[in-house]
């Protein structure tokens, strides 16, 4: 249990701007983290180790990318008991992301849309901060980095940035995360068809390969996918991701649908909309993955989880581990805990 308990600063931050409070947590985050002011808000890690993709993950509860997008506060959010923690979306180049106001808080559905659009500040800087972080891997975490195009670079080039980014992060990573599924960058889910996702794939497993050699070690490569996907299209990027020897996928990122939060204020801004709203949708996702990639191939769900339970039916539905993000927000480090021993719990039942 944390020093602070996050049910006394969430009003706080609440009374904010979504992305000022985010600013300023990250922030705060950034300058405690490693230092005695870190026990409050560390969490004892649950114990509930699993051995996945070559990889021993400490226990099954992760941090999905996109909070933590310059990779700057790696060892004070592992502080809250995360077994990994995925940082990103980083892309070759800087840049400031889509124009503000981008992210809306929805209390009554614990939801939130953002349209951030891959604000940061470059894969360059990004590498540097992933050098700096020691206590999260010290400890056995398991530290994801996660990479995409920048928005300037035409889709028909998208190969070239997803190939630097995999240059620049392979050797500081333990796995890397192809994200071609955030709805803010203009035409990126396209790449999710047959042919546009076999031509990436096979570019970043020809690199990957090429990398290993060089680097000495092998790093394993997933892909992230939308909910927004019906199962014909599940079923194209299954046998795409086998045909190219991807070592994973997560499943998912932010839904475009609106149907859960109709009326709600804000419900019509643009962009992503994650949290509770996306469970059913991501596990929709996860099972229709399962099946169609069999039993032992490595998923990751992510999308919706606000409780234990909620982590609970991800694995249900398929999953091997679950990440969070929104229900971090709106629940506080006390959720790792919960949504770990649940897990851990599953494997005692």
């Amino acid at each position: 249990m944390s020093l602070m308990p996050y049910a006394l600063t969430r009003p706080f931050l609440f009374g904010l701007d979504p992305e000022a409070a985010h600013d300023l947590t990250m922030g705060s985050l950034q300058r405690l983290q490693n230092t005695p002011a870190q026990c409050l808000w560390q969490q004892t890690r649950v114990p509930d180790p699993v051995q996945l993709l070559g990889i021993r993950w400490p226990n099954r509860i992760g941090l999905a990318a996109g909070l933590d997008k310059n990779g700057q506060c790696i060892d004070g959010l592992g502080a809250m008991g995360f077994g990994f923690i995925e940082v990103g979306t980083v892309t070759p180049k800087a840049q400031p992301g889509n124009p503000k106001p981008r992210m809306f808080r929805l209390p009554a559905a614990n939801a939130l849309i953002n349209r951030l659009g891959f604000n940061n500040q470059g894969l360059d800087a990004f590498v540097a901060n992933v050098q700096r972080a020691r206590s999260f891997r010290a400890a056995g975490g398991v530290l994801g980095l996660n990479i995409g195009k920048n928005a300037s670079t035409p889709i028909e080039r998208a190969v070239d940035d997803y190939l630097l980014c995999l240059d620049g992060v392979f050797a500081h990573a333990d796995y890397v995360t192809v994200n071609i599924s955030s709805p803010n960058t203009q035409n990126l889910r396209s790449l999710q068809s047959d042919e546009a996702l076999d031509g990436l794939l096979s570019a970043l497993q020809a690199r990957r390969l090429e990398l290993s050699q060089r680097h000495g070690k092998d790093v394993p490569l997933l892909l992230k996918i939308a909910p927004d996907l019906d199962e014909s299209q599940v079923a194209v990027i299954a046998v795409t991701v086998r045909k190219n020897d991807i070592d994973g996928v997560i499943a998912t990122n932010t839904t475009l649908a609106r149907d859960a939060v109709a009326g709600q204020p804000h419900a019509s801004e643009t962009g992503g909309l994650s949290g509770a709203p996306v469970l059913q949708a991501s596990n929709r996702v996860i099972s229709q993955l399962r099946a169609a990639l069999g039993p032992v191939y490595p998923i990751v769900g992510v999308g919706g989880v606000m409780s234990g339970a909620d982590a609970r039916s991800k694995i249900e539905a398929g999953a091997d581990l679950v990440q969070i993000y929104t229900g971090l927000i709106y629940r506080g480090p006390e959720l790792v805990r919960e949504a770990a021993t649940a897990l851990a719990a599953m494997r005692k039942a």
